[in-house]
């Protein structure tokens, strides 16, 4: 959290510089006082967007990097990372006004790393944020950290070298000498167990005892119960009673659950019982937690994404309202001039005129008549669509048979309506398109996430295979409302070694046999057969069911 503050303060000490008028911001922080994580993290996001339209790419980083931070407090350490490698994009590792940033936001990153048990990469983005700071505290805290990823990499001298530096050079701070001088006497014990640490750990504990450091008397705790357990059992105890009584005061879910693990080991066997239970419960309840943070934010970055389209989509009905309004005043302007200075040619200003207006007409009734036929399709198709899923309700009836006659009949009235609209002008993006067919299946019981769907992704995609791309989706969709009983289904667009990559997932009930499949999904595998591409369906009966299709577009 340290981190996070120091990125809003710096924020407030350059308003003098900034120009752009964003009430979203200030919303951001106060939400971010007040402690509520998700409406911070929403109104960042929609600062964010604010600040890309003005070309300003120092407020953009900074918004990105409190929305890592976010992810990562609150357990989402896959997102954490995304979110603060976009950050980096907007970074000038050449601009010293930059350094501030590029440091706090590395060093989320390493922690985020830590937090998945990648070390080495963790270490990578320690360093980097070592590189870019220019304040001694935060120096200090990266070098810890640094020799922690050392630490757990079992490189015990790199980490000694750290620490008996940072020993030597430390004054100011009696917190930071504590904490270093716990971390130094713990890396000798783990080089050498034979080495006699309790002396330096005693110290650093009465120091935080005095600060009223709990965060540090905890990491103290820690190391007594690791430093007695296979040589004072009752001691160790002891002090994992104290972590777990420390962990609940400061409120981390992580080292409660690992002073329970340290009191099952070490408690008898009554006592043990009682703390596994806990320790269970703790554990599942952190793990749904965490999982309810990582669909929160996408649920979020959606909301997002779908604002920004309408908000796209109504500025473009505005601007054609008023290009509409300027040539109808231009016109009526022109039929007032023309009046007044050819009243002699009237007779064959009139013919032209006319002729001119019947072919507008004309015009009019072919726009109508298209508009017309795709509103029959939309009606008739979702009509029968409709009478589907209630025969389906319904036990009296051959469901299956009606089923697939009226599924027949609702896929040509679609193909006949693609066939009508590819020779229409675009008047949507493909992501557009994309992103309606699926939010139409989407109803106050069934919720559509979608991830990843970028106007740029489809930029180099052939119009045949986003046609087959489209039917595939649709193909999914169907299947999902008929079958999967789901209430939530992601889908997530991705490129990467020259494949377009889709990811379907649904937490419905699933299927008994991926391989007996009904005619939608083989007819999907066909068609991403057809693209010469692969396609996996992974399920299990009450886990739901997964998809993963790359496609070759290079």
């Amino acid at each position: 959290m340290a981190a996070f503050v120091f990125v809003a303060c710096s924020e407030d000490d350059k308003n003098h510089r900034v120009v752009v008028q964003n009430p979203d911001i200030d919303k951001a922080y106060e939400y971010l006082e007040r402690g509520v994580d998700d409406s911070a993290f929403f109104a960042f996001s929609k600062a964010k967007d604010i600040y890309i339209e003005a070309d300003d790419s120092l407020n953009v980083a900074n918004c990105l990097i409190n929305m890592a931070i976010t992810q990562k407090d609150q357990g989402d350490y896959f997102g954490a990372q995304e979110t603060a490698l976009q950050a980096t994009d907007y970074l000038d590792e050449s601009n010293p006004e930059h350094y501030i940033y590029l440091s706090t936001n590395y060093n989320n990153l390493g922690a985020a790393t830590v937090k998945l048990s990648d070390f080495g990469q963790a270490l990578t983005f320690y360093e980097l944020a070592l590189q870019f700071s220019n304040d001694s505290l935060n120096t200090l805290v990266y070098q810890n950290n640094i020799a922690i990823c050392y630490q757990q990499l079992k490189k015990y001298d790199k980490a000694l070298q750290i620490y008996v530096r940072v020993h030597e050079e430390i004054k100011s701070s009696q917190i930071e000498y504590a904490r270093v001088l716990s971390n130094l006497a713990r890396t000798k014990w783990l080089a050498d167990p034979a080495y006699s640490a309790i002396d330096e750990f005693l110290t650093s504990l009465a120091i935080r005892e005095q600060e009223n450091d709990l965060w540090g008397l905890n990491a103290s705790y820690v190391h007594l119960t690791d430093y007695y357990a296979d040589t004072r059992p009752d001691s160790a105890l002891w002090y994992a009673k104290k972590m777990y009584d420390t962990a609940k005061k400061i409120q981390s879910a992580d080292d409660q659950v690992y002073a329970l693990s340290k009191l099952i080991e070490l408690s008898p066997e009554t006592e043990s019982k009682e703390y596994f239970q806990t320790y269970q419960s703790l554990t599942d309840s952190l793990h749904q937690a965490r999982a309810a943070a990582k669909n929160q934010f996408a649920l979020i970055r959606y909301e997002v994404e779908k604002n920004k389209a309408d908000n796209l989509r109504l500025q473009k009905d505005n601007a054609e309202k008023i290009n509409r309004l300027t040539r109808q005043r231009f016109f009526i302007g022109s039929l007032v001039f023309l009046l007044i200075l050819f009243v002699a040619g009237g007779r064959f200003w009139y013919k032209k005129r006319k002729q001119r207006l019947e072919l507008e007409a004309q015009h009019k009734i072919k726009a109508s008549q298209l508009k017309t036929s795709r509103k029959v399709h939309d009606v008739v198709a979702n009509g029968i669509y409709r009478v589907m899923s209630e025969i389906e309700n319904k036990e009296d009836i051959d469901r299956e048979g009606i089923l697939d006659k009226l599924e027949g009949v609702y896929h040509k009235s679609r193909d006949i309506s693609y066939e009508a609209e590819d020779s229409l002008p675009a008047e949507q993006s493909y992501a557009q398109q994309i992103t309606e067919l699926l939010t139409s299946f989407a109803t106050a019981h069934q919720k559509v996430l979608i991830v990843g769907n970028e106007s740029q992704l489809w930029d180099h995609v052939n119009e045949n295979v986003k046609a087959e791309i489209k039917h595939m989706l649709q193909e999914l969709m169907v299947n999902m409302r008929k079958h999967s009983h789901t209430d939530q289904v992601v889908i997530r667009f991705g490129k990467n070694e020259g494949k377009l990559k889709i990811f379907y997932k649904d937490n419905g009930v699933g299927m008994k046999n991926v391989h007996a499949q009904g005619n939608g999904l083989k007819n999907t595998g066909s068609r991403i057969k057809n693209l010469d591409g692969e396609i996996i369906f992974v399920s299990e009966t009450g886990n739901g069911l997964k998809v993963e299709i790359a496609i070759p577009i290079s």
